[in-house]
């Protein structure tokens, strides 16, 4: 089996705990449908070391300009607090190129909107912080926005900043990470935090084997 990357892009200010269901689920193998599929690897402009939101120091594993759709199963674009500028525009189109070869990419919150201003929102439905949030940025995908917590449409992925969680069910599908009873026990879990879910995670798999 040949293993495939995720790509998260990671950035100064980085909203720690948006990426953090979907690629701690990626990275953790006992419960998945075919483990050793996926290892998950961090990107950065330049490969420069950044500080998350949290005060966390990451020192990634290439530069952005150095990664390529080929080999790569996703890209995750998290939120952070310099979405507002220009300074994330090459992450916009390191996943536009992964969109135009057909790999998925998945932005949340403030990524949202830099996927809006470059126009790869504009023919896909998807969600965000809000409705007014990205038309703030002019772009032409209004009448496909959807009051949702995480939408998928074909290889697009988003998802509010609240929506954490979802943003990762999304990817969990998206990728056929767990057996699809694994993914839904997985999301009641963590979604309720009753303990049959957990039950029913350790039934399937056990099962499976």
């Amino acid at each position: 089996m040949t293993t495939k990357t995720v790509w998260l892009y990671v950035l100064d200010t980085m909203s720690d705990w948006e990426p953090a269901y979907a690629v701690s689920g990626i990275g953790s193998t006992p419960f998945q449908l075919r483990p050793g599929e996926y290892v998950v690897r961090t990107a950065s402009i330049g490969g420069r070391p950044v500080t998350t939101m949290g005060g966390v120091r990451i020192l990634p594993d290439a530069a952005l300009g150095d990664i390529s759709p080929e080999g790569a199963a996703m890209l995750i674009v998290p939120g952070g607090a310099t979405w507002d500028d220009d300074s994330n525009r090459e992450a916009v189109e390191v996943a536009r190129s992964f969109l135009k070869a057909g790999v998925p990419a998945a932005a949340i919150c403030g990524a949202t909107a830099g996927f809006a201003r470059a126009g790869l929102l504009d023919a896909v439905r998807h969600t965000s912080n809000s409705r007014d949030y990205l038309l703030a940025t002019n772009y032409r995908g209004a009448a496909l926005y959807e009051d949702a917590p995480a939408v998928t449409d074909g290889n697009v992925i988003t998802a509010p900043g609240t929506g954490a969680l979802e943003f990762a069910l999304h990817i969990f599908r998206k990728l056929d990470v767990f057996a699809p009873d694994v993914t839904d026990a997985w999301f009641n879990l963590f979604k309720t935090g009753r303990p049959e879910y957990f039950d029913a995670i350790m039934r399937v798999t056990q099962e499976a084997r």
